[in-house]
């Protein structure tokens, strides 16, 4: 595995109890160096006061409380903001309910020295998904086509949530300019990561649905997708009409 300096892999968590345990030791296995955020929005299951147990036996494991659900968005962003605080050299989006599977985060990692910022695709050579319908799965693949479209990129899974950022790439996006959630978030980032000429890689990862718990996928979500990401399109086709360069 390549040496990225320090690592943080940040975990929002809401009513994530059956699962966070063993995604921790998990992460912890598979990349012993890395520290671990939890970034837990208030569970009314009591997933927060489990993360203080798990953070008390582990003193790489830390826990940052939120006062309430805000959305996925909203705890990434606390979450940069804190590990940015502490000089953590790569800070690492991840799920805590399993479907991005820890043991593949070296590769995402290995990726660091030739990136601003690694995506673990679903949809590049080697990628997969399991256990997902097939709506789902067209969801998805549709939802980055749209998005390619829209912004004229090329890149394959601009939705995925699986993601290694160097800490100078976050300091170069204007983090306290984000509003996005959701799936629109993850877009919003890279589309600023590439509007300010970032080098992006991919590196194939199998995703896995959930087993526990219940997915926070709604139609609000993406209904919030498609406008924002079709409005950034009209503004890049403008900009690309009247000659204005890109932001750097």
């Amino acid at each position: 595995m390549a040496d990225v300096g320090r690592v943080l892999v940040i975990t929002p968590t809401y009513n994530e109890a059956d699962n966070l345990p063993l995604i921790v030791r998990r992460v912890r296995e598979a990349v012993p160096h890395a520290d671990v955020l939890i970034a837990d929005d208030n569970s009314p299951d009591g997933t927060g006061q489990l993360a203080d147990e798990i953070a008390a036996q582990d003193r790489q494991v830390h826990v940052l409380h939120r006062p309430g659900k805000e959305g996925l968005g909203r705890a990434y962003l606390a979450g940069f903001a804190w590990g940015l605080e502490r000089d953590y050299d790569v800070l690492v989006e991840m799920d805590a309910d399993g479907s991005h599977r820890p043991e593949e985060l070296p590769r995402l990692l290995d990726a660091v020295p030739h990136a601003d910022l690694v995506l673990g695709s679903r949809w590049v050579a080697g990628g997969a998904v399991v256990n997902w319908p097939r709506s789902r799965e067209a969801l998805s693949r549709g939802g980055s086509l749209y998005t390619r479209l829209a912004l004229g990129i090329r890149t394959r899974d601009a939705t995925g949530g699986y993601r290694a950022f160097r800490a100078q790439t976050l300091r170069d996006l204007d983090l306290a300019s984000v509003q996005s959630n959701g799936y629109c978030f993850q877009v919003d980032m890279l589309w600023r990561a590439l509007q300010r000429g970032k080098v992006v890689r991919e590196v194939p990862i199998t995703f896995v649905e959930r087993e526990s718990g219940t997915s926070k996928m709604s139609n609000r979500i993406v209904l919030e997708a498609l406008t924002k990401v079709g409005q950034w399109g009209v503004q890049e086709r403008w900009r690309q009409i009247i000659g204005q360069p890109r932001r750097r």
